[in-house]
């Protein structure tokens, strides 16, 4: 593993030296040869490493000195000792890190910073709300898939429920708010060269032709809602649950969905489309109702959902399985609205202020032209009532 680590490392170090340093110094016959030789060095660098996680594939993960028959249900099916009872004080004291969130989150975190650093070192102005909502967004990321939340969601399904719900509705909601694309469309610089930088990659994605459908407002609210629907009540969560490139695809596909529905109603980053407010409040209404009644048919199980799983984890604590099933439905039903409230209240101050911004142009443009067209209108008006009298004295002689 250490091995693997340090190829990694330097391949990707040595990409970083030949393109900030070596490159530019690179010209005329000597080129072609440096070049090859970077291709030769790389080349057995990503061999060693691919050779390195071959061998890592092929070995069996350590099994320590517990027998199999002696060990409990939880170990056997999580690989981790079944944890205590989840008190108030472990809601704040259990962690289970989750070393690949932590780091998306840790890089989330400087990226952002960095992006409205730079803005300010060159004069611009970025809100701080904007700034607030990502950060809390990022920490609420680690703090959902590091904490309590991660330490207790394979032995409670409430416990996932609540889980699912802060991934694919409070977190976007912060991020989303942050407005990230907008910054990184500030912050990274425009290249002149004809060549493809930060800033023009991320428009290219904005503008592509997937982006024009996975944002459309209700293919968003239709990945959202159905993927909901799908990944319950199909074999999705048990994978998830038995496989742990299953959970990670879980937490991937919760975060991308929620966010790009958010984004659709409230988002300030640039999309091809979106619906009037009208149209959003209609949509975000029909998505309630609808995960409404996906929490009421959680409730309404008469079985167990992954039952070799949940029910067979020999937990001793705590609510029956069931019981903690109908528990989870509550959360979807209950807890689950209240980012989706805060999404309605935000689509209709939006609306009000763009209502509000509009008739303040409107206002400034009959500043500008001194009220040419209401004078134009009321123009119009009197021209027709003209006619009308006309035609009235024509028809009494």
């Amino acid at each position: 593993m250490l091995a693997k680590v340090a190829l990694l490392s330097g391949m990707g170090l040595l990409g970083a030296w030949y393109r900030a340093r070596l490159i530019p110094k690179l010209h005329g016959a000597r080129a072609a040869g440096w070049f090859w030789l970077l291709v030769l060095c790389e080349v057995a660098l990503m061999g060693l490493a691919s050779g390195a996680a071959a061998a890592l594939a092929r070995t069996p993960p350590p099994t320590g000195e517990t027998a199999a028959f002696s060990q409990t249900p939880a170990q056997i099916l999580t690989g981790s000792v079944l944890p205590p009872e989840l008190t108030l004080e472990r809601w704040f004291t259990a962690w289970d890190i989750d070393v690949l969130w932590l780091v998306a989150a840790g890089f989330g975190l400087f990226f952002y910073l960095a992006g409205v650093r730079r803005l300010r070192l060159r004069g611009d102005r970025w809100p701080i709300h904007r700034t607030v909502f990502w950060v809390l967004g990022m920490l609420m990321l680690v703090w959902v898939t590091g904490g309590p939340i991660n330490a207790y969601q394979e032995y409670l399904f409430s416990i996932h429920m609540l889980g699912h719900m802060m991934l694919s509705m409070a977190i976007p909601l912060l991020l989303v708010s942050g407005a990230p694309i907008t910054l990184a469309l500030r912050a990274i610089h425009k290249r002149d060269d004809g060549t493809r930088g930060g800033r023009e990659w991320i428009m290219w994605a904005v503008h592509s032709p997937f982006a024009r459908v996975v944002t459309h407002p209700f293919v968003a609210a239709a990945i959202f809602i159905l993927s909901l629907w799908a990944f319950y009540f199909t074999d999705l969560v048990r994978w998830s649950m038995f496989e742990h490139l299953g959970h990670e695809w879980m937490v991937i596909h919760f975060l991308l969905s929620g966010y790009l529905f958010v984004m659709s109603l409230i988002g300030v980053d640039p999309v091809p489309y979106r619906l009037p407010y009208p149209g959003r409040l209609i949509t975000l209404i029909a998505v309630m109702a609808m995960h409404a009644f996906f929490g009421i048919a959680i409730m309404m199980q008469e079985g167990l959902m992954v039952a070799d799983w949940f029910g067979a984890m020999g937990r001793d604590w705590g609510a029956s399985p069931l019981e903690d099933q109908y528990v989870g439905g509550g959360i979807a039903w209950s807890i689950g609205e209240i980012p989706t409230l805060i999404l309605a209240i935000t689509v209709a101050i939006q609306w009000s202020r763009s209502d509000t911004k509009l008739q303040k142009r409107r206002d400034r443009h009959a500043d500008r032209t001194g009220d040419a067209e209401l004078e134009e209108y009321n123009a119009e008006l009197a021209r027709l009532a003209a006619d009308d009298q006309r035609r009235e004295e024509r028809g009494g002689r």
